[in-house]
């Protein structure tokens, strides 16, 4: 799995925006933004084997945008 710097900046971005909106937990919601990030590729983890895998901003945006968005969501989710 390869992620593209513009995907790395972007995760940044999200887990800055929620951590100044929500409760700051710091690291900890970096690593609850890439495990929802990552949910859909988990799940279909055996079916990858052979794919690769690339990351990029437009991915990032499509996975995390409507969490990010949503306050309440936010809270509850991440």
């Amino acid at each position: 799995m390869q992620f593209t710097e513009g995907a790395i900046d972007r995760i940044a971005d999200f887990a800055s925006l929620v951590n100044e909106r929500t409760e700051n937990i710091g690291a900890r919601r970096l690593h609850t933004v890439m495990e929802k990030l990552l949910d859909d590729v988990s799940f279909n983890a055996p079916d990858l084997i052979d794919k690769a895998i690339t990351i990029d901003e437009a991915y990032v945006d499509r996975m995390l945008a409507d969490i990010v968005g949503n306050n309440d969501l936010s809270r509850y989710i991440l």
